[in-house]
């Protein structure tokens, strides 16, 4: 698996300002997504290594996800942050779309669960501290992330959890009840229910999160989403005292269940990150030593192993393009779809009709309110008329 043949031209396209799939050396497929692969490469110019994701152009048009590709690489173009996964660059050829991220070798929570299958207390602490500094900033960039699972979460060599995939991930507008994608075991009832929502949805993901790590399940399982929303609707979930484990305390338990909340006026960060930051629970939590990442982290993921399941174990697929699909892109309607997908956090200095890959065609995201109030600023009510 460390050979791919779309990297056989030596070719160093970046010494003409191009970003191509030309410039990368695929190491190993780390992981899949729904439209193709997830590879660790080495960038042959500065000996870096990112991860890149690349995305077939038929299967997204088969799965009618055009928008949501768009969508991922226009909000992430607007967006830096030490806790997220940052693009670094967007690119494509005929055939596919490439997403070039930060690699982080420490693997996502959803792989260490599945080799712990729970975490003590101050893990936990520590696993949601990073994740409330990510959506803070998120949602004061206007932006609601709607799938957080441990999947999208994945840890630094510091032990640091940093989000990623912001597919689903929308500007917030007042009017949402049809942005209704998300994975069921974590989605919020208001998402569930077809309701509007705000920025609550996170911070219910974020207690589902937690009551997973405490008990190794999710408050409400299900083999589809119609029996997850059924359980919501018919009880409330809640951590009881008898169910806290050894070591827990009760102010963890508290935390938890008011993030589960099943009305989202009544849920824990409704009204904003600082009713979070100052519940009981994070008493004595040093915020400022995590964002300039000061503290050693509890759970450190060991450095010699890969930390992902090996590619030769996990379900292949062809990702080749066949001759109707050719034929399919050969048109300029179809590629046309995707106008606008280039970028590159890293421009070099050259006359601007010199660029071919340039930040141009992103937008910079302007704020919203963190509640699902009415907007604050002018400036965000005429972004959302548009």
């Amino acid at each position: 698996m460390g050979n791919c043949n779309i990297n056989e031209k030596k070719e160093d396209l970046m010494e003409n300002n191009v970003v191509s799939v030309q410039n990368f050396q695929f190491i190993d497929a780390i992981g899949r997504g729904g439209f193709g692969k997830v590879w660790k490469v080495r960038q042959k110019k500065n000996k870096q290594f990112y991860a890149l994701k690349v995305m077939s152009k038929p299967k997204i048009i088969q799965k009618k996800s055009v928008q949501s590709v768009m969508n991922e690489k226009t909000l992430l173009s607007g967006l830096k942050h030490n806790f997220l996964i940052n693009m670094q660059y967007s690119f494509q050829d005929r055939e596919y779309l490439y997403l070039v991220m930060d690699l982080l070798s420490g693997g996502d929570l959803r792989y260490h669960i599945g080799r712990h299958r729970k975490f003590n207390e101050e893990q936990t602490k520590f696993f949601s501290g990073c994740i409330i500094v990510a959506l803070d900033y998120l949602h004061q960039q206007g932006v609601l992330h709607r799938d957080l699972k441990p999947e999208n979460l994945v840890f630094d060599s510091n032990g640091y959890l940093r989000l990623t995939d912001l597919g689903i991930a929308r500007i917030w507008k007042p009017e949402n009840s049809q942005d209704t994608s998300g994975t069921p075991g974590y989605m919020a009832p208001e998402v569930m229910c077809r309701h509007n929502h705000g920025v609550a949805v996170d911070y219910f993901a974020l207690g589902v999160i937690i009551y997973e790590c405490m008990l190794g399940r999710r408050p409400y399982l299900g083999r589809s989403r119609q029996e997850i929303r059924e359980q919501m609707l018919a009880k409330q979930a809640a951590i009881k005292r008898q169910e806290i484990p050894p070591g827990w305390s009760l102010e963890a338990a508290d935390f938890t269940n008011k993030l589960l909340q099943r009305k989202p006026q009544n849920r824990l960060g409704n009204n904003g990150p600082d009713e979070v930051k100052e519940h009981p629970w994070f008493r004595d939590f040093s915020w400022e030593k995590l964002l300039t990442k000061q503290i050693i982290a509890p759970f450190i993921p060991n450095g010699n192993e890969d930390n992902y399941l090996p590619s030769d174990s996990r379900r292949d697929s062809d990702d080749s393009i066949n001759e109707e699909q050719q034929i399919m892109l050969r048109r300029n309607s179809v590629q046309n779809l995707f106008n606008g997908y280039d970028f590159d956090n890293n421009p070099v200095s050259v006359p601007s009709s010199q660029m071919v890959v340039s930040s141009t065609s992103s937008s910079r995201i302007t704020k919203q309110p963190t509640t699902t109030n009415t907007p604050r600023s002018a400036k965000l009510a005429q972004k959302l008329k548009n």
